[in-house]
């Protein structure tokens, strides 16, 4: 099993920075993909940004492309996400997600592509 923490959610107003976290323990597997979802409320949950195991390839919505940055330290199992700009539609609970195998892809953008979840951090963006 797998199991997937995230942190660094909190409350910042329209225009400001923060940095989530997750750090995956237990059986996490030689390579994986890594993504980051969020839902807001009434929403279904929505792709945000994957990164595959070496990091050579990314995927973002369009929706936040240009602002976020994704990326990780396979040296302490931590996936990353640099939400810069950040504005009020950003805001819904955060999960990481990990999708098990190797590929040099990170072009999994729906949530029944990933193995494993974590339980969410908020984020919420003051206007």
């Amino acid at each position: 099993q797998v199991q997937l923490v995230e942190s660094g959610g909190g409350l910042v107003q329209a225009g400001g920075s923060l940095r989530l976290s997750c750090t995956a323990s237990g059986r996490t597997f030689s390579s994986n993909v890594m993504g980051w979802f969020r839902q807001a409320p009434g929403k279904a949950r929505e792709f945000v940004a994957a990164i595959n195991w070496s990091g050579g390839s990314t995927k973002y919505a369009d929706s936040v492309k240009g602002r976020f940055t994704i990326s990780r330290d396979n040296a302490k199992n931590t996936v990353y996400l640099q939400m810069n700009s950040l504005k009020p539609e950003d805001t819904a609970v955060y999960y990481c997600a990990l999708r098990t195998g190797n590929s040099g892809s990170a072009y999994y953008i729906f949530p029944s592509e990933y193995d494993y979840w974590g339980q969410g951090t908020q984020v919420t963006v003051s206007s």
